[in-house]
Formats: structure tokens, sequence, C-alpha cells
């Protein structure tokens, strides 16, 4: 573990080496203040999801926190298989202290993004009230809801179609045959609007296209109301539709310079041993689940626009993008290519893989002599024999879990212990068990009995025929694991409107910062 400087680690971002920069905070006190392009890697679970964001071993890493120590437990977890660890010295605190930008909300390089392209591009907008209207004359418009299904499933327009963002251009010509027809691309907020709407405009469509100004969002402010639960529609894709697509994308393609290469060249991609190598597969998650090109992971493309740093955890890295129709790929990197990602290719391949790639758990597993079985911690409960504490994501805790258990955060583990009543041996749960085993060693000296976990977790409970619950919900720790989006915040349409405020504001914040490397490739 290294200590550097906030301008050490400002000189790293124009060094043109690659960099991983992480911070080990919790999700939603991440999103009160972070830098620009760090990525959110909780220490709770960081034995979990690092290697899926921050796979190459080699990789030049900068963790940081905001001085509660966490750094250094997240070094010593790394140190093992990472050998070039630093930490940020006096965390954002020095960074904000040295006259540099924190960002609040998750991600941000995304969100800016679709800012920057609606200002460069000039993507064309209109509002809930316009669209109402045009609804009410019934015009020849058609609703393309940009975002994922379950998304749209929660809550959609009335009128609207579920089309995600990577699947536009690919299935445009089948939605809308008529020129005639105006389309209008709506999200919840702002990004996979923008980024929808001028994707279609990028490929040459010869209808109008507008974005929805604020989505689902500005419309449940505009005093309408939304539609929920409505079902999945099929897509369909004609030849005629997927040759005018491949035609525009490959235009898109040569604008942009994304490049295509075959299985031989993502061989020798993978054999470099001096650069991170990402491989996703942009399609639909059902598209991936019947079949998907062995190695690569799912990343539907309108979200890996959205969510960039959700998906790739270091800067510089290449990227192959996997689609088989060539075309939702394409698009995607199109975007990429401008966010400021260099290396970006398409391989055009499908493939018969039904199993997602596994993510390696880092360092050693948990202890086999702390396992319990269901059925141990059943007749402990019925006794008053033991505290049940469960690490799982608050979000999955509320919806269900084991009666009694108590809500934790693993790496505040301590201090949820303090709040905790005692009753005999002390056993973690989590969803699978797996971090329930792993944060074991955490809680040494915290009990007066070696800690417990229940092996295969909540998940193993219930496919014994034990039943889980909501109720009752006792919460030992504060729920900062999680950034709640507005509509799930309790202040309802004032979250709403400050959500949107923010979105808005982020190019000139970005602007100061400096570091984003956003351009435009015009038509």
């Amino acid at each position: 573990m290294r200590p550097i400087t906030p301008r050490a680690l400002r000189a790293m971002h124009g060094d043109g080496e690659e960099l991983a920069l992480v911070d080990v905070r919790e999700e939603l006190i991440f999103s009160r203040g972070h830098l620009l392009f760090a990525r959110c890697i909780p220490l709770s679970r960081i034995e979990l999801e690092f290697a899926r964001v921050v796979p190459r071993r080699g990789t030049r890493i900068v963790l940081c926190d905001d001085g509660e120590g966490l750094c250094e437990r997240g070094a010593a977890i790394l140190s093992c298989e990472y050998p070039n660890v630093h930490v940020l010295a006096g965390g954002i605190t020095a960074w904000r202290e040295s006259g540099f930008e924190l960002f609040s909300g998750v991600n941000v390089p995304s969100k800016a993004f679709g800012e920057f392209v609606e200002h460069a591009s000039g993507t064309p907008n209109i509002t809930s009230e316009e669209l109402r209207e045009l609804i009410n004359k019934k015009a020849d418009i058609v609703v393309l809801d940009s975002r994922p299904f379950e998304e749209y499933h929660r809550v959609s327009l009335p009128t609207g179609m579920n089309v995600p963002g990577a699947e536009l251009v690919l299935r445009i010509r089948d939605i809308a045959p008529s020129p005639e027809t105006t389309l209008v691309v709506n999200c919840a907020g702002r990004t996979r609007s923008i980024i929808g709407a001028q994707s279609l405009i990028d490929a040459g469509v010869p209808n109008p296209v507008v974005a929805l100004r604020n989505g689902t969002m500005g419309w449940t402010l505009a005093g309408y109301e939304c539609a929920s639960g409505k079902p999945a529609q099929p897509l369909p894709l004609s030849p005629e539709a997927l040759t005018w697509a491949k035609s525009s994308a490959a235009r898109v393609a040569r604008r942009c310079g994304v490049e295509h290469i075959d299985r031989n060249a993502l061989v020798d991609f993978a054999n470099d041993a001096s650069r991170t190598l990402y491989v996703f597969d942009v399609r639909s998650p059902a598209e991936y689940a019947a079949g998907h090109f062995p190695g690569a992971r799912s990343a539907p493309g309108g979200q890996l626009v959205q969510a960039t740093d959700h998906y790739i955890g270091t800067l510089g890295a290449r990227v192959v993008l996997v689609d088989e129709h060539e075309v939702r790929a394409t698009m995607t990197a199109c975007w990429l290519r401008q966010m400021g990602w260099e290396d970006v290719f398409v391989l055009a391949e499908d493939g018969d893989e039904k199993d997602e790639p596994r993510t390696p758990v880092l360092g050693p597993p948990p202890p086999r002599e702390a396992a319990m079985t269901g059925a141990e911690l059943a007749r402990l409960l019925h006794a008053n024999a033991a505290t049940l504490v469960d690490l799982s994501l608050s979000r999955n805790y509320r919806r269900a879990h084991i009666p009694g258990a108590w809500f934790a955060i693993r790496s505040r583990l301590d201090r949820a212990l303090a709040k905790v009543p005692r009753s005999g041996t002390l056993v973690l749960t989590s969803e699978n068990g797996l971090l329930a085993g792993l944060a074991c060693r955490d809680a040494d000296g915290l009990w007066d009995l070696p800690a417990r976990y229940l092996f295969g977790g909540n998940a193993a409970w219930q496919a014994e025929g034990r039943q889980l619950g909501s109720e009752p919900v006792l919460m030992a720790d504060e729920a900062t694991d999680l950034w709640l989006k507005p509509y799930e915040q309790p202040s309802g349409k004032g979250a709403m409107r400050d959500y949107l405020e923010w979105e808005v504001d982020l190019l000139a914040r970005i602007a100061r910062d400096g570091s984003a490397r956003f351009h435009h490739i015009p038509a």
C-alpha cells in the first residue's frame, strides 16, 4: 500500500497508463461526494465484486475513502492478488482542499455525457405537456421507452412501448415503417432519452425524432398518471430492417472510428498481459441467457452507456462488444468512443455458452468449521440461543429475511453489534451465505463466542422449506449501502425535481473538473 497525493493522482489521469480509481465507501455515502471517475466498490463486498470490475491483477489501483480507515482494510484484502495498490492520502477531503471537484450522485460520467450530447448535438426534445397534447390528438407518433424491461414494467408512459436503448436502431424500421411517424424517446429522466433519440438521428432515420424532456419523472411532475405492470412486447426484426440498420450503423462507425475485429484479434487481446480486456454481450438479457459468446458478460448496450462505471472499472482498458447483428454493438461502441474510451471494438459473433463468467472471490475462503446448517440455526432460534445478523443489501433484507434477523453492514459490523441484544451464538447470514462466511473473521473479538454463519444463506434457508418474511425490520445500522433513485425516496416529487436539476447542472461541473475526455463527432 502506497499513499499518493491528490496532485499525483490527478497526474495519473493524463499519463496514458491504465488506472482503476476505486472508492471503498458504501454507495449512499459515496453518492454524497466523490471523484468523477471513481468506481464504487464498498469494502463490505470487496472480495465478491472487485475482480469483476477490475479483472487484471497488474492494474494500477488507487483506493479512496474519507479518512475512515477503509482504504487500509481494503488494501490488505487486495494486496494478496493485486500488487500495485495505492491509497489517496487524506481521502476526498484532501482532494477537495487541493482545489479539485467533487461530484454527488451515481453514474456521474454517463449522466454528464448525456447532457454533453444534448448540448453538442442539439438533440430536439418536447415537454410532457406537448406529448400529452399529441396523444390526445391521436397524432401519428410512437413513444419508445429506452429503459430495460424491469424499469418499464414498474412505471411507464400510458402509450409507451419498451425498446431498450441499444435495440432502437436495430428495430425502428419495423416499429415505424412510415417516415411520417414522429418518434418520441423516453426514459425515467434524461440520459437514455437523449442518447436514444440521438442514436436514431445519427443513424439517419427519415422520421422526426425527439427526446421526452425529463422522462417519466417530468410526466409525473406535470401532473399526469403513469402506467405500471405493462407486459413485454415482442420486437420484430425483418430482413429489410436489419439491412437498413447494418448499413446505418456502419456509416456511424466510420464516422466515429470504430473497428471490427475477429476471433484471432480477440485472442491476441486476451493474451496481452499488459492491458485490461472487457468483453461484453450488448444484446438483450434474454438473448444472452439463451446462448452467448464464451467469456462475454451481459451488458445491454443502453445500460453500458448509462452506467459505464458499473461495468468498466479500469480507465484506458480495451473493450470488445459482441453482437451477431453488429448494430447494437456498433452504436454502443460509437457512444463509448465519444465518451472518451479509445480502444473499443466490435465482434460480430454468437455462441451457445449458457453461464456468465464467474467472478473470482478474493482472499481465503470462509472457515468451514464456522458453517452452520439451516436445521442447526432453526433449533438455536427456537431455543432463543442465537443472535442472527443479516449482511444482505438493505433492499434485499427489507424484501425478505429470516424472521428475527438484524440488518447490518459488514464493514461496520462492530458498531452494529453494539446495538444488538446479545443472546447466545452470533450467527451471520447473507443472500447466499458467502459474504456472511467471509465476515466471520471480522467478528473475532466482537462477541463472547466465535461467530458462525449460515451455509447457503437465506437462499438455502428458503430452499429447505423455511419461511422468509419482510417483518419485523430490525435495523442495527443505517442503510447507507444503497443510493435510492428519486422515485424510491420518501420526498417523492421533491426528490425528482432535485435529481433533474442535478443532471442539468452536471455539464458545468464537468467543465470545471476538466478531466473528462468527451468529444462530439458531428454527422
